[in-house]
């Protein structure tokens, strides 16, 4: 296990996981409202057949905010699959340690302030 996060880092750590784990949870099941992906975006689609084009945008700006809450969800859930293991806190990319207070912010992240960046960038460069 890391030695870099005390007891009581992971500890809150954990709690704040569980928290967005549940905050998403509750999200992602009133945004749905107990359907599958698959009909909410029908139902989105059917309730103004006058206004097609309108609706087809909303029901793409719905389901990409479903998919981020979704992906999110998971990004949260393997954090705390992470939490008690050797390479929680540790950058997948350099192998440092990722600061407390990074974590703290976004308790899933699992690179470090600067491989976070130069991934985003060669992400960019990419587009």
């Amino acid at each position: 296990m890391s030695t870099h996060l005390t007891a009581g880092q992971r500890a809150l750590l954990r709690a704040a996981l569980e928290q967005r784990q549940h905050q998403l949870d509750r999200r992602l099941a009133d945004h749905l409202g107990g359907r599958s992906r698959a009909e909410h975006a029908r139902d989105v689609l059917k309730q103004d057949d006058d206004d097609a084009p309108q609706r087809e945008s909303e029901r793409e700006m719905d389901m990409a905010l479903s998919d981020l809450e979704t992906q999110e969800v998971g990004e949260v859930s393997e954090a705390l699959r992470r939490l008690d293991g050797d390479g929680f806190g540790l950058c997948i990319a350099c192998g440092n340690e990722i600061p407390f207070d990074r974590l703290r912010a976004e308790p899933w992240a699992m690179r470090c302030v600067p491989c976070e960046t130069a991934r985003e960038q060669a992400a960019q460069r990419r587009r």
